[in-house]
């Protein structure tokens, strides 16, 4: 679940909230990223490198604690997909504004999953956090293996459901809802992304047209082409402010309402998946009383066990999702908003810069 950065309990032997990616190196397809967290004993600090495929081990053994009581309930921190480099087309399309720019805001991404899992309660308890974030050795390299068929299973399981009847009305709005802001903010991504691509275009654009105006500038001694030669080169400078400007402006709407965006879109998907697994869970819950109630004699006591212990594990995890929900909430529209405010700081701030460019073009042309 997405909540505020706070002082851990001591499972954990670093600060959660000093985790960071401090360098990130390419080799070749791949990144190794350098993670730095500070010790709580304030001796120091871990350095650890750690590729993409150690996440995924990570958040393999998040997803997989069994043992936990209403684990199924909870909000999992999402992990970003993993970066294609040479693909761009591709990359842009699984990862929207992640993908774009320098590597950076990627950085950023998986900084705020280990953050935001170094923060909850019940995930930053697990040992293999531990080992992920100190251990000079790499992580296991497990993989859980799906084939077609299971992908195809698990589509048609979800199909059926997903438009399952909740008996709670508190979770069955909660899914309408997501549904609802999932697609809407889904589809302001996209819009977004387009308009930050857009003033890249046009950032690139204004290079080129400067670097024309340039190339066509030549000694003459005719004092009417020279003076058309010097306005060229005045213009070829007012553009090459303007690709500035422009490139500045898609960069604030890429590390502020883009990325905050982005976030929105994973936590609440996030939260899709895991409205999911209850209603997965309320329809084996449903089929274990059905079983209970049509049970012959000599079975009815082992069913009446199976249901109780579907009851108990059902009752667990809607405490843990409720908590999960009301604590999402609250922090979503916390994070939503610093993102607005430094989106609107920096826009404001490049505004102003570029304002005085301009200013400072517009005398030079009027003394011309």
């Amino acid at each position: 679940m997405m909540e505020e950065v706070k002082e851990e309990a001591p499972c954990l032997s670093v600060h959660g909230h000093s985790v960071k990616i401090a360098e990130v190196v390419q080799d070749g397809d791949g990144l190794t990223f350098l993670i730095v967290s500070q010790k709580l004993s304030g001796t120091g600090e871990y350095h650890v490198d750690r590729t993409y495929e150690d996440f995924e081990w990570l958040q393999q053994h998040l997803f997989n604690q069994e043992n936990v009581p209403g684990i199924q309930g909870v909000i999992f921190p999402p992990l970003p997909a993993k970066a294609q480099m040479n693909a761009p087309a591709k990359a842009v399309k699984q990862l929207g504004f992640l993908a774009l720019g320098e590597l950076r805001p990627y950085c950023s991404a998986l900084e705020t999953f280990l953050q935001q899992v170094a923060a909850h309660n019940l995930l930053r308890k697990n040992t293999n956090l531990e080992i992920f974030l100190t251990s000079s050795e790499p992580p296991g390299c497990q993989r859980a293996r799906k084939n077609i068929f299971n992908r195809l299973s698990q589509a048609m399981e979800g199909m059926r459901k997903e438009g399952h009847k909740d008996i709670d009305e508190f979770f069955q709005t909660k899914r309408e809802v997501n549904l609802s802001l999932t697609s809407t903010t889904k589809n302001t991504v996209d819009k977004f992304l387009d308009v930050v691509l857009t003033e890249q275009k046009i950032a690139t654009a204004c290079g080129h047209f400067a670097t024309a105006l340039h190339l066509c500038v030549e000694s003459e001694d005719d004092p009417d082409k020279a003076a058309f030669f010097k306005i060229c080169i005045k213009l070829s400078d007012i553009f090459e402010s303007m690709k500035k400007g422009m490139t500045s402006v898609a960069e604030n709407d890429l590390s502020t309402l883009g990325f905050g965006l982005d976030l929105k879109l994973r936590y609440q998907e996030a939260e899709k998946e895991m409205l999911f697994r209850r209603t997965c869970k309320l329809v084996e819950l449903e089929t274990a009383r059905k079983n209970a109630e049509k049970a012959k004699p000599v079975k009815k006591a082992a069913l009446e066990e199976v249901k109780k212990a579907a009851e108990t594990e059902f009752e667990l995890i809607c405490g843990v999702a409720k908590q999960e929900i009301e604590q999402f909430e609250t922090a979503s529209v916390q994070m939503f908003q610093q993102a607005l405010v430094k989106w609107c700081e920096k826009q404001l701030h490049t505004a102003r810069e570029i304002a005085e460019q301009y200013e400072r073009h517009l005398q030079i042309f009027s003394g011309m």
